[in-house]
């Protein structure tokens, strides 16, 4: 199926392609756009390739010059998948992707697709980022010829998206949701919880991080911060976790910790608490705003304080675990520098597994593992690579 040209300002649109043309453009320029990329090279395949189904294609043209394209098929008889787009370096950055995903989108919703699905290696944030701000959500993780790859899916169904949120643990199952997966839930409203006023504690003169708007953070002990989630955790989450019935008989580890309380006027309105993973490693073990004062980019300007400290401390890495439907949060730590590097079930759901490195060298590192690039220099004489000199 051909679709329409698809208008991008600054000079470039998308122009519909035949399979065949599209085939073409990739023998041409796919070197210069992925051949920076670690894959596997099979032997040529024994087997005929599978048929695609309906196919849709769009060349990415800069007035005359074909800079790129996009290609995505059928994948059973809900789904489509966005096999491949690809645009030339020198024309990367410019926010090309970002324009073209809701119009491809939009082609397929109207073609009936209910899901649309993509692959992206692990450290690609570039693509990751705008599809996660489309409203994709992560799937899953796969090792294969190209390396470590992210699953994503956007559900053009309201009701699906919330299923997936439900599976994630991110959300309850409520209403036609949880009728579509099975539960005959009985009677009862329900109703948003009001916050309780808990006023910030008085605490001695410690230096708070300005975060605009009215809004600061507070270093805290960390049994003030305790004492204070307590107080606001029934309304500052919808998540749904297991609950392991009773307190912990063991005692837990004994590690660094920190603790920030986030106010406004006088009132607490959020917090932010983490502690040494190892001896190398914070982990980032909770963040929270209440409900109002979400969405006015607080997180964002907090985390470039919350890693000026882990940095100043001595740890390398960085580490966080949300609800794999969270996007509000993934999208700004992998804007802040943070990898998508696993995928754990625990008492709270399906979570991903993020970890940001100061070491430019490690971050060279996690792409060369996803596969994103080719080992070289420093970080292929830290896993043992003696490669030629042109190859270093």
């Amino acid at each position: 199926m051909e679709g329409p040209v698809i208008w991008l300002g600054d000079g470039y649109e998308a122009r519909p392609l035949t399979l065949e043309a599209y085939r073409d453009a990739c023998a041409r320029l796919e070197g210069r756009i992925f051949g920076g990329n670690w894959g596997y090279a099979f032997d040529r395949p024994v087997k005929s390739p599978l048929p695609l189904g309906e196919t849709f294609q769009w060349g990415l043209y800069h007035g005359d010059d074909l800079i790129g394209w996009h290609h995505a098929h059928q994948q059973g008889e809900r789904t489509v998948y966005m096999a491949d787009t690809g645009i030339l370096p020198e024309h990367q950055g410019r926010g090309l992707y970002s324009r073209l995903l809701p119009h491809v989108v939009e082609v397929y919703r109207q073609a009936g697709y209910t899901l649309v699905q993509s692959h992206h290696r692990a450290t690609n944030n570039r693509v990751i980022i705008p599809k996660l701000r489309a409203g994709f959500f992560l799937q899953g993780l796969n090792l294969y010829e190209g390396g470590l790859n992210v699953a994503l899916t956007l559900s053009l169904d309201d009701t699906y998206r919330e299923a997936m949120h439900v599976r994630s643990g991110f959300r309850q199952a409520v209403g036609e949701t949880a009728r579509r997966l099975g539960l005959n839930l009985g009677p009862g409203e329900e109703r948003e919880k009001a916050a309780p006023c808990v006023p910030m504690p008085e605490l001695p003169d410690t230096e708070a991080f300005d975060l605009g708007g009215g809004y600061t953070a507070h270093p805290v002990p960390y049994k003030v911060y305790w004492a204070t989630y307590k107080q606001l955790e029934d309304v500052a989450y919808q998540s749904v976790s297991f609950d392991w019935q009773g307190a912990p008989t063991a005692s837990g580890p004994t590690a660094p910790s920190w603790a920030w309380l986030i106010a406004r006027e006088g009132e607490v309105v959020g917090w932010s608490a983490a502690r040494a993973w190892n001896e190398r490693t914070v982990y980032m073990s909770n963040t929270a705003f209440l409900p109002q004062h979400r969405g006015k980019g607080l997180y964002t300007r907090l985390l470039p304080h919350l890693l000026d400290t882990f940095q100043r401390e001595g740890y390398p890495l960085v580490r966080s675990h949300h609800h794999v439907t969270n996007n509000a949060v993934i999208v700004p730590k992998l804007r802040a520098g943070f990898r998508i590097q696993g995928l754990q079930t625990d008492e709270h759901g399906v979570m991903a597994v993020l970890i940001h490195a100061f070491d430019p060298v490690y971050r060279d590192y996690m792409d060369a593992r996803s596969g994103l690039t080719r080992p070289r220099g420093e970080v292929a004489r830290r896993l043992g690579l003696h490669l030629r000199e042109d190859e270093a």
